[in-house]
């Protein structure tokens, strides 16, 4: 049983650079929009002009690019953190519909994994739960019920989809380092999916202090210094 998240990069739009750099170029142009697209192949200008947006704060440009993700053996402690996130879509392996049949998949955290006296402990306590489950569901409790005494541990799976705005903003977010372990190696892995396909949005996909040039976190990790208060 592994830990580490599964993540695919499910669907993308084809030309995603030069879609944003038309919706970039539209607000200053007085051409047509589909003929700035149409005439548009040097990158470099592309990437030199959604910078100087992006940087002023100009973020409706990026929304018009939808990414899809198919995520799977993340715990519902993680989703729980990822469904907080407001501009992003969401199906959710169901555990009302979805019977859990012998021991459920489970994530282990790793400061619990390395110890394996206490990695015994966890892994005896997710197969009392299994049993006390299973047990349930045998003498007819519906599963939405049975499901009460499933733990956060438990994996799950999902389909998420968002906008870049959208995308940029959890990453700037969750790959900080005071972001929990689980959540951060899944967003890592989902930018990292999207920068294979799209490289030019690595300096974007990064933590939130990389893009300010400063940390705005109460403890920071030391990576940049804190914002000078007072």
């Amino acid at each position: 049983m592994q830990n580490k998240p599964v993540v695919n990069l499910i669907s993308k739009p084809q030309n995603m650079l030069k879609t944003v750099y038309t919706a970039c170029r539209t607000c200053y142009s007085a051409d047509y929009p589909i003929n700035i697209y149409n005439s548009t192949d040097d990158e470099e200008k592309m990437l030199k002009l959604i910078e100087r947006v992006i940087s002023s704060g100009h973020y409706s440009t990026i929304e018009h690019i939808q990414v899809s993700f198919a995520i799977s053996n993340v715990s519902r402690a993680c989703t729980h953190q990822l469904v907080r996130h407001r501009h992003m879509s969401f199906s959710q392996k169901s555990q009302r519909y979805v019977k859990e049949k012998g021991q459920f998949d489970y994530i282990i955290p790793p400061t619990i994994e390395k110890n394996a006296e206490l990695k015994k402990k966890f892994e005896d306590f997710m197969a009392q739960i299994s049993e006390c489950y299973q047990e349930f569901v045998d003498v007819g409790i519906p599963a939405e019920d049975a499901r009460f005494v499933l733990p956060n541990a438990a994996a799950s799976s999902l389909v998420v989809s968002m906008n870049l705005r959208e995308l940029i903003h959890v990453a700037n977010l969750r790959l900080c380092t005071r972001a929990q372990y689980e959540i951060r190696t899944l967003v890592k892995m989902m930018c990292d999916e999207l920068i294979k396909e799209e490289p030019w949005l690595k300096p974007y996909l990064v933590p939130k202090c990389e893009r300010l040039g400063f940390c705005d976190e109460d403890k920071s990790c030391g990576r940049k210094n804190p914002f000078p208060k007072g």
